[in-house]
């Protein structure tokens, strides 16, 4: 791929767009036309930078996240999971969320948005969670061979579905703190 001569700064715009776009319109109906007229940017720069619409929303969903989650280490597995949570205010869950929940769907028809995601979100948000759980086994908070270690990132993603399905109300720091408090940690032993 070219080298970026964009400026950061113009970088984090392109990206805002985009997500801004995604959540009004969704994936299936956002085009680079649409990304190029609301940043003032040619499809051709677009496309150098970034190659194709999967991969553009992958980084731009990634630049939204720019703390790695093994970054995080409190000294304990329940603060490690309250920073996590301190990372993003209400507002912006509510509307990850949706975007989260509508990629979620596109994924279905779109194999190479979901290859995009695994390897610039997915893997390494969950390389950063494995490494925050590995943390907790090695200062013994949890048992190595805890069946639940490997189905913390299912647990995470299902309260961020089931909340707005089951209750009708959007995911925020009180639900996931509680959640984190009855569901993920004693799932652990922790």
């Amino acid at each position: 791929m070219a080298r970026s001569r964009l400026t950061p700064e113009r970088e984090a715009e392109l990206y805002e767009a985009v997500l801004e776009l995604l959540r009004e319109v969704g994936y299936d109906a956002l085009t680079m036309d649409a990304v190029a007229a609301r940043t003032r940017a040619s499809k051709a720069t677009l496309y150098r930078q970034w190659g194709s619409k999967p991969e553009l929303v992958a980084k731009a969903l990634r630049h939204n996240k720019p703390v790695s989650l093994a970054e995080i280490d409190t000294g304990s597995l329940r603060g490690d999971f309250l920073a996590m949570l301190e990372r993003t205010d209400d507002c912006q869950m509510e509307k990850d969320s949706a975007l989260m929940r509508g990629l979620a769907h596109a994924v279905h028809n779109n194999p190479e948005l979901l290859q995009a995601l695994r390897e610039l979100l997915i893997e390494p948000e969950m390389t950063g969670l494995d490494e925050v759980l590995r943390r907790a086994v090695r200062r013994g908070e949890v048992d190595a061979g805890n069946p639940a270690l490997k189905l913390i990132p299912h647990m995470l993603i299902g309260a961020f579905i089931a909340r707005p399905l089951i209750d009708d109300r959007p995911v925020d720091h009180a639900f996931l703190s509680s959640y984190v408090d009855a569901v993920v940690l004693p799932s652990l032993g922790a």
